[in-house]
């Protein structure tokens, strides 16, 4: 029998991963804890892009305009090369369109994206457990049993490790961690002022393999020097101005962090193991290249809050295994991309430099997965599984579909009379995340639980020409389209994700 004192879940790590994690948890009315074996929030500007899809998760939390407010574009890059600077362009500067609104990597320094979330948390009641390390746990049929290097023993229905590429979590719960970590190549990160270097350019110095990106709203670099194999890292402050001296001509003062990062490429073997999963570099440890890393432990977290949710009020467990499923070949994939934009850089070349659409992580998809099988109904542009696009629609209140999805519950679109007419007998459980059903209509006006397409956009952008149901999972992603048999069809769609 479940342990009516138990928590609902522990979450080791308070970083993007874990912070993410925890705040979809506590809007869904769950009782967490977060422990995080660091004394304080990290100080670094370490990983700095938040991509597109980033993003649109942010603005589901609703603090995207607080990211906005404390970062900035990225700013062309300038090649030094000898007496001469070159500008070049890293990546296209998109425009917003209906389907995607932020189509540009925003340049946001670490410790502040972990304040906005921290902030977050704080406004959902929850203070995160700083200098408290998960010294181990043990596992049974009914929950966890977390030993922490307080003493305290906390009982919870599930544990997630969100915390590193050294995870605690993943050792004690005997995961391989499969890759290699080459020693040899070592790179200092540091944050600091630079002297006489103009910010409106990424510099770069092809020649020496340093950089240095201007950071937003500060008067702060972060620099970047790629040290020769053999080279032995020096993080006094002193030898770090001497360096880029050397190196650059220039001058560097008023250090605020400083790091040697090596490039780690490892990949876990299971994402679960029984009631503890894995989630960011606990999980999967990528190069720098492309800004990958935090964008995809983000999603690891957004992927797992609602069907941690769901599980806890009653949904099958195999939901839970879709987790892994969906996210490993995700995260494999994308330590592929990284990697190959870091071999790039690391022979010079510069088309390490050039980031396009696969970075924007704009097209990831779960087709093919457990919830969104090859062979499931689509519409001319959607398939299951893929990114729920935004689009211009007219209701009380808003003028967008991202307003309608921003929460923890499901959304279904009924396009056409005869969806529309079966709209509201459609079964949906009391217990778990919420549905909200919209019936789209054209023409104008605004008329109760109607979206009005009145662009004829929303159609277009979503690809429906007749009758069609499409629900959104909370997490964006389509979770079923069904054009007829509506009833039945629905309620087979949704048996994989309801209790």
């Amino acid at each position: 029998m479940t342990d009516p004192n138990a928590i609902d879940v522990v979450v080791a790590g308070a970083g993007p991963t874990g912070s993410t994690l925890a705040a979809d948890l506590l809007r869904r009315g769950l009782r967490v804890r977060v422990v995080n074996k660091a004394p304080h929030a990290f100080e670094g500007s370490r990983a700095k892009g938040i991509q597109p899809r980033t993003q649109e998760v942010l603005e589901d939390f609703g603090v995207l305009h607080e990211a906005q407010a404390e970062g900035g574009p990225y700013p062309l890059a300038g090649l030094h090369l000898g007496p001469v600077t070159a500008p070049w362009k890293m990546q296209q500067r998109n425009r917003p369109t209906p389907d995607v609104p932020y189509p540009n990597v925003l340049l946001l320094p670490q410790h502040r994206t972990d304040a906005i979330l921290h902030r977050l948390l704080d406004r959902l009641g929850l203070g995160i457990e700083y200098g408290v390390a998960l010294d181990g746990f043990e596992q049974d049929a009914d929950g966890v049993t977390s030993t922490l290097s307080t003493g305290e023993r906390v009982r919870s229905r599930y544990l997630v490790g969100a915390d590193g590429g050294s995870s605690a979590v993943r050792q004690a719960a005997g995961l391989g961690f499969l890759g290699e970590t080459d020693d040899s190549d070592k790179t200092l990160l540091i944050d600091c002022t630079v002297d006489g270097l103009s910010r409106d350019r990424w510099h770069m110095w092809p020649r020496t393999s340093v950089g240095a990106c201007p950071l937003p709203h500060s008067d702060q670099f972060q620099v970047m020097i790629r040290l020769k194999p053999g080279d032995t890292p020096d993080l006094d402050h002193d030898a770090l101005t001497a360096r880029f001296k050397a190196l650059t001509g220039l001058g560097l003062r008023d250090i605020t962090w400083t790091s040697t990062f090596r490039p780690n490429v490892r990949l876990v073997e299971h994402y679960r193991a029984g009631r503890v999963f894995l989630a960011g570099d606990a999980a999967h440890v990528h190069t720098p290249a492309g800004a990958q890393g935090l964008n995809t432990g983000v999603q690891d977290a957004y992927n797992l809050g609602w069907k941690l949710g769901q599980a806890l009020a009653g949904a099958p467990d195999g939901l839970l295994d879709t987790y892994e499923t969906e996210r490993l070949p995700i995260a494999a994939r994308v330590l592929g991309k990284s990697s190959q934009l870091y071999e790039s850089l690391s022979n010079r070349r510069v088309a390490g430099l050039k980031r396009g659409d696969e970075e924007r992580q704009l097209g990831l998809t779960y087709r093919g997965g457990p919830l969104a099988p090859a062979d499931a109904s689509a519409t001319r542009t959607l398939h299951v599984g893929d990114r729920a696009p935004d689009a211009p629609c007219a209701a009380r209140g808003t003028r967008r579909l991202f307003d309608i999805y921003r929460g923890p519950h499901f959304t279904l679109l009924a396009f056409g009379s005869e969806a529309a007419d079966a709209l509201p007998s459609l079964t949906w459980p009391a217990q778990g995340a919420e549905l909200r059903r919209y019936a789209v209509r054209s023409g104008r006006g605004i008329d109760g639980d109607h979206l009005t397409d009145d662009t004829g956009q929303l159609a277009g952008i979503y690809g429906v020409d007749g009758d069609a149901l499409v629900l959104v999972r909370p997490d964006g992603y389509v979770g079923a389209i069904i054009t007829a048999d509506w009833a039945s069809a629905f309620t087979a769609a949704v048996r994989a994700f309801t209790p």
